[in-house]
């Protein structure tokens, strides 16, 4: 295995990597003293849409962590919203989305116009429908938000999913994911989502530009193999695999991509950082 070396910034997942859940992962504030004694530059990039920046703050503030800014934080949302906007006129696009205030804001900040339930263009009256349909974790869900989005699409509004994620790892367990959400409303559409958030490179790079760190020098942190590695594997970084959250050694085996390496949770890379020459 490549030796841990040569490490200036991280790209650090969130969700079964610094917790389940409420449930913060033994070592946390131990793990954040070492990034800071090696001076690591990071930036904390989940596929989770459902929590501002400012909300993943004051989680990890829960935690016990606070050494931890909104410029240290990207997800999957926010990189939806540079996205969209580099590629549409906010003040004249309008979005339906099925998701929380982790996903609503960052479109909100773009200067997006939002629709609501059942807004869809028809053939009496145009100009009431989304052009855009973005999907990202909701515990809010309602039958009326999955109809609205399948009206949109069905009537021509483009599909966007923050991540694909099928599961998520919480304090109660393995539970679904967006990914979920995301094949309901394909099934209902015929239509398939276009990805931001990992394994699609998009985030990734933006983390990379947000760290000015070469990407020679920069390694990815995360528990799932098909997001957070294969990401990984796309943008051309190293990465580390953790097995805190859903992937498991026997995934590895069965893998065509590998990690570059693989450890049990955040304390062994603790562990690693403080034996780093």
């Amino acid at each position: 295995m490549e030796s841990f070396t040569n490490i200036r910034a991280f790209i650090i997942d969130m969700d079964g990597v610094l917790w389940h859940g409420e449930q913060a992962q033994p070592g946390l504030q131990d793990f954040f003293q070492a990034l800071h004694d090696n001076q690591i530059r990071f930036i904390l990039a989940t596929n989770n849409a459902s929590l501002t920046p400012e909300q993943y703050v004051a989680k990890l503030a829960r935690m016990g962590i606070t050494t931890v800014d909104r410029s240290n934080i990207l997800t999957s949302a926010t990189a939806t919203a540079l996205y969209l906007a580099e590629r549409n006129p906010p003040e004249n696009t309008r979005i339906f989305i099925v998701g929380e205030d982790g996903l609503r804001q960052p479109l909100l900040d773009q200067g997006f116009m939002l629709t609501g339930l059942y807004e869809v263009n028809t053939d009496t009256q145009e100009n009431l429908g989304a052009h855009i349909v973005v999907c990202g974790k909701d515990q809010t869900l309602t039958w009326d938000k999955l109809a609205t989005a399948t009206l949109n699409i069905r009537a021509g509004a483009d599909f966007i999913g923050t991540n694909g994620d099928t599961t998520l790892p919480t304090e109660h367990g393995v539970t679904h994911g967006n990914g979920a959400i995301l094949a309901a409303l394909q099934v209902a559409t015929g239509i398939s989502p276009t990805i931001i958030g990992k394994p699609e490179p998009i985030i990734y790079q933006q983390a990379l530009a947000l760290l000015g760190v070469d990407p020679s020098e920069t390694v990815a942190i995360g528990d799932r193999l098909e997001t957070d590695i294969l990401g990984a594997v796309r943008t051309g970084i190293r990465s580390l695999l953790l097995l805190s959250g859903i992937s498991t050694e026997e995934d590895v085996k069965k893998s065509n991509y590998q990690p570059t390496w693989v450890m049990p949770d955040i304390r062994a890379v603790t562990e690693a950082l403080r034996d780093c020459p």
